[in-house]
């Protein structure tokens, strides 16, 4: 049928510089992932849950769902296309963070070494009450090393 599926674990490490950055909470939980190229098409999507299993006992329990949808276009010249979610359900506080993100990647070489380079916009369609809001931007320059 085409499909590629894997699955295995997802893991929450507190590693965050500051207490207001992360949860200072320990998870895990189940992660999957299934996705489909048909010619230059890319569909799918990944999802996982994580539930807090130790930290800080001041701090939050943790119970949230990702969900990741994607859809993305490569053209012959190396230029891709996306869309995708990555939405998050808190179990917790029974509130959604959905952004939608669109965004264009070129792929190029300086000497032997490949690279991308991807620039997107992003809009909370979704947040919690003092979450996120409206617009934002994203650059990501990627080094890459195939085999």
């Amino acid at each position: 049928n085409g499909w590629i599926w894997g699955a295995g674990p997802v893991e929450l490490l507190p590693t965050a510089s500051d207490e207001a950055l992360g949860a200072e909470k320990w998870g895990l939980g189940p992660t999957a992932v299934a996705l489909k190229q048909v010619g230059p098409w890319t569909i799918g999507g990944l999802v996982n849950h994580i539930w807090s299993v130790g930290g800080d006992d001041d701090r939050a329990d943790i119970n949230a769902t990702f969900v990741q949808p994607f859809v993305s276009y490569v053209t012959k010249t190396k230029t891709t296309f996306g869309v995708m979610s990555e939405s998050t359900y808190d179990w917790e506080h029974e509130a959604w963070s959905v952004p939608v993100n669109a965004n264009v990647a070129q792929m190029f070489k300086i000497g032997p070494q490949i690279m991308q380079l991807m620039v997107g916009g992003r809009y909370w369609v979704e947040s919690p009450d003092g979450g996120p809001e409206g617009w934002g931007l994203r650059v990501q320059l990627t080094l890459l090393y195939p085999q």
